[in-house]
C-alpha cells in the first residue's frame, strides 16, 4: 500500500520567545502530517501549545514555511487559515462569548462547516444547557468542550486540539476517544492531539515528540 501524502507539511520552523536565544524551543523543525490523528507530546514547557499555533497559522515572531495540501500560509494565509480549526482553550478573547455566538462563526470561518455534525457534538459533549452562557460563566471542562465541539464540527482538513481531555467528565472524554478513533481512518483530513499521553485505542498516524 503506497505512503499517503501529507495533509500538512512545515519545513525549518524556528521559534524562540523574544528576549531569549532564537530557536529555543524550536530550531528548523520539519513536520509532515499523515492522514489520520497524530500525538503531540513532550514535558511540560517544550512548546507543544506554540507548535499548534504556528501551525495554525498565528501571527508569532517565528520563521519557516507551512503549507495545507499544497496552499502556502505566506502568502495565501486566509485560504491556509480556513483549512486549520483551531480554538485556543486559554485565550481570553473567547471569554465573554457565548457558545451559540463562538458556533455561528463557523460557516464563514471554514467552508467544510456541518451544522449536522455540530449538533452531534453538542449532543455528544453535552453542550445544550449551556449554549447561552459566556464562556466565563462556565466551568473549565465545559469551556472545553464548547471549542472542542467547535474545532470538530468545522470539517477541517487539519485539526488541532491541545490537551482536549483535560477536566472533561468521563462520557465526555468517552465520547470524544470515538470521535478520535473514527477520525484515525480519514483518508484526507488530519488531527493533531497535543497532551502528556497518547488517546487511548486511537491508532495514530504518527507522532511528534518535543524536546528529544
Amino acid at each position: 500500500m503506497p505512503t499517503p501524502a501529507p495533509v500538512l507539511q512545515a519545513n525549518a520552523l524556528s521559534f524562540g520567545h523574544p528576549g531569549q536565544p532564537p530557536g529555543l524551543l524550536f530550531d528548523q523543525l520539519c513536520v509532515r502530517l499523515k492522514p489520520g490523528v497524530t500525538w503531540l507530546c513532550g514535558v511540560e514547557g517544550v512548546g507543544k501549545t506554540t507548535l499548534l499555533q504556528l501551525l495554525a497559522g498565528a501571527a508569532l515572531p517565528g520563521s519557516g514555511a507551512v503549507q495545507i495540501n499544497g496552499v502556502v500560509l505566506a502568502p495565501h494565509s486566509s485560504a491556509y487559515r480556513q483549512q486549520v480549526a483551531w480554538f485556543d482553550p486559554r485565550d481570553p478573547a473567547l471569554d465573554p462569548h457565548t457558545a451559540r455566538q463562538i458556533f455561528s462563526t463557523l460557516p464563514e470561518r471554514h467552508p467544510g462547516f456541518e451544522p449536522a455534525a455540530l449538533q452531534a457534538h453538542i449532543e455528544g459533549l453535552s453542550l445544550a444547557p449551556h449554549l447561552d452562557k459566556a464562556l466565563t460563566m462556565l466551568s473549565t471542562g465545559s469551556r472545553r468542550k464548547v471549542l472542542i465541539a467547535a474545532a470538530l464540527a468545522s470539517q477541517a482538513t487539519v485539526t488541532l486540539l491541545d490537551q482536549p481531555f483535560m477536566a472533561l467528565d468521563r462520557p465526555s472524554i468517552d465520547y470524544l476517544l470515538g470521535v478520535l478513533a473514527d477520525a484515525a481512518r480519514h483518508p484526507s483530513r488530519a488531527w493533531v492531539v497535543a497532551d502528556y499521553v497518547a488517546p487511548g485505542n486511537v491508532a495514530l498516524a504518527g507522532v511528534i515528540e518535543l524536546g528529544t
